[in-house]
């Protein structure tokens, strides 16, 4: 089966490009987010590919004073994994590893063209391989790059001009084996209860970038974790990787979710530094696929595009309801340096607590904290 991406040398296997080895869980997803330096405004958009489902997907959002709205795309991929394209949502590389363009033609009242201009260099975070017992329930890789927004967003009726000068955000790139479309009926033996605790953190600071990751086991310890800079500007390789990260996360009482929480680093120097992180509000990522009951990544929907519009209160909508779990928070975060210097910067807190979880107290599934 030859399709278009075969005219490019990047084949990774033996394989037509059609093919990724054996796993029919195999996936590739652009990720992005973008936001006012105020809080103010927030949009998220995913599109992935599923080349053994035959599937692609897309979806963005638009989160403004706790109202979020979405619209959810889904077509067959045709075998065609260089068509980065699903309904009116498209996603073009301008030049690779710096600058990708975002497009929504409008859709159910909402609109997106906008170009994302890279910091410095993508960082590679490290490899992600976990098992559910025998099973692999992860394995991928994935860069991620904080960056700079121009463009125009129109959101029923009113548009909004998208200045670089008043816009960061994050995108990133992943590649691999997680679960998509639908759960397999087969139980793991033994049964393993859902755990997964995950905290991702990319901040846009003045003249450079904050990249933590962190995800733990039950008993909380990591079994993936990263703390990193990136200053403007910096090429592959450049990035500053800081020591001893700790995550202490103060938890609005009753909930998992995050009401204040502070990252103590050292940097090479063995120089201690803070970041405070402040929530300015509550995006939901089933808003863009992550964990929707209909619009869950890879999902098949029949032989013809789909299209729909969302729309939520993310002031009201309950915390405990497995669908509102995965979330990113828009963060303030204040940096204090050892010298008393600091800095103010803007960014996503992503968290996603299933399970237990020793150090924050939690002993089942979705029991809050004390």
């Amino acid at each position: 089966m030859l399709t278009a991406g075969d005219e490019y040398p990047i084949h990774q296997t033996p394989e037509p490009i059609a093919f990724s080895g054996s796993d029919r869980n195999f996936y590739d997803r652009f990720f992005f987010n973008g936001y006012s330096n105020d809080g103010a405004t927030f949009y998220a958009a995913a599109m992935g590919v599923y080349p053994h489902l035959n599937i692609i997907d897309g979806a963005v959002s638009v989160w403004r004073g706790g109202k979020q709205s979405s619209v959810f795309f889904s077509r067959p991929l045709n075998m065609e994994r260089m068509d980065t394209f699903v309904g009116g949502l498209s996603v073009s590389v301008i030049e690779p590893l710096k600058k990708i363009r975002l497009k929504l033609e409008e859709t159910d009242g909402i609109a997106l063209d906008a170009e994302f201009t890279g910091r410095a260099f993508p960082i590679e975070e490290p490899r992600f391989t976990r098992r559910i017992g025998p099973r692999m329930m992860m394995d991928l890789t994935r860069m991620t790059q904080n960056g700079r927004w121009s463009g125009k967003l129109r959101i029923d009726g009113q548009e909004i001009k998208i200045d670089p000068a008043g816009w960061t955000g994050t995108r990133d790139r992943s590649w691999g084996v997680r679960p998509i479309g639908a759960p397999d009926p087969q139980p793991s033996i033994p049964p393993v209860p859902p755990q997964f605790y995950w905290i991702w953190a990319p901040t846009n600071f003045p003249n450079l970038s904050l990249f933590y990751h962190i995800n733990e086991d039950e008993k909380g310890e990591a079994w993936n974790t990263r703390a990193s800079l990136s200053p403007d500007g910096a090429p592959q390789g450049a990035g500053i990787h800081l020591g001893e990260a700790n995550m202490d996360i103060r938890y609005a009482k009753g909930t998992r979710r995050m009401e204040t929480a502070t990252l103590s680093v050292k940097d090479p120097s063995g120089r201690p530094h803070t970041v405070d992180f402040e929530p300015l509000g509550t995006f939901l990522m089933k808003g863009i696929g992550y964990g929707h009951p209909r619009f869950r990544h890879g999902i098949y929907h029949g032989e013809q595009l789909v299209t729909a519009r969302e729309d939520y209160d993310t002031t009201t909508t309950p915390w405990q309801q497995p669908e509102n779990l995965h979330i990113q928070e828009i963060v303030r975060a204040t940096h204090k340096g050892p010298d008393g210097s600091g800095s103010v910067g803007i960014g996503a807190y992503e968290q996603l607590f299933i399970g237990k979880h020793a150090p924050s107290g939690f002993k089942d599934m979705l029991d809050g904290a004390g």
